[in-house]
């Protein structure tokens, strides 16, 4: 079994790293959505550590000190949880063609799709700066509004980049051939989990894609 390699950390800090991860293990034709799944979970991240910075800044203006608390709530709890609820299992599934874990990552991120949209619209008092948040600090002090505006803006592309992930990660799910009873059985036999079953079923996702591919493609001009 591979060492874990991730999150990378310096040497003096005494934790080791929780997870094994290398985008070269991903079949070529799963690789780069991984990638982009990876991006936006740190995109996720990133955003979220801008919003404590613009709650930082609003609490200062009169915001409160729930809107901040709430915010280092948030980094530090959903960084972390999200990586592990959502972002492996899209890795394990597209790794070795897994229901179950196709199934895990659709189930938590179609709720991380909503808190993104939440997020973006930002109720005062959530711990984040959102759309109503920010717009109705402009009327107090411009200068902090668009401070706060940076993090909304990243929350609402965060929004818009999730929805349109879940959709063509779905779209190819569906095209694939899984289903739900596909899922319950490896959860049932135990072979979700199973690394020389999960290797014959990435040999065999290669080469149904392969053929996928190699069908005729009508591109825009035909259209």
């Amino acid at each position: 079994m591979a060492e874990p390699n991730f999150p990378p950390l310096p040497g003096f800090i005494p934790l080791k790293p929780c997870f094994y991860q290398d985008f070269d293990e991903i079949p070529e034709m799963h690789r780069s959505m991984c990638k982009k799944m990876y991006h936006l979970w740190m995109l996720n991240s990133a955003t979220l550590a801008v919003n404590l910075i613009g709650c930082f800044v609003w609490m200062f203006g009169g915001g409160g000190v729930t809107n901040f608390g709430l915010a280092i709530i948030w980094l530090l709890m959903f960084t972390p949880c999200s990586y592990v609820c959502w972002f492996r299992p899209i890795y394990k599934a597209f790794k070795s063609d897994s229901s179950f874990n196709f199934m895990l990552f659709f189930f938590v991120f179609m709720a991380q799709v909503g808190i993104s949209i939440i997020q973006s619209i930002g109720i005062p008092g959530w711990g984040v700066c959102g759309w109503l948040a920010t717009i109705s600090f402009f009327s107090y002090n411009i200068l902090i509004a668009l401070v706060m505006l940076v993090p909304t803006i990243m929350f609402t592309a965060v929004a818009s980049l999730s929805f349109i992930a879940l959709t063509k990660i779905h779209n190819f799910y569906r095209g694939s051939g899984a289903s739900m009873s596909k899922a319950q059985e490896e959860w049932a036999t135990g072979a979700w989990k199973n690394p020389h079953v999960q290797e014959a079923a990435m040999g065999a996702a290669a080469g149904a894609m392969q053929d996928q591919y190699s069908s005729p493609q009508y591109n825009d001009n035909q259209m």
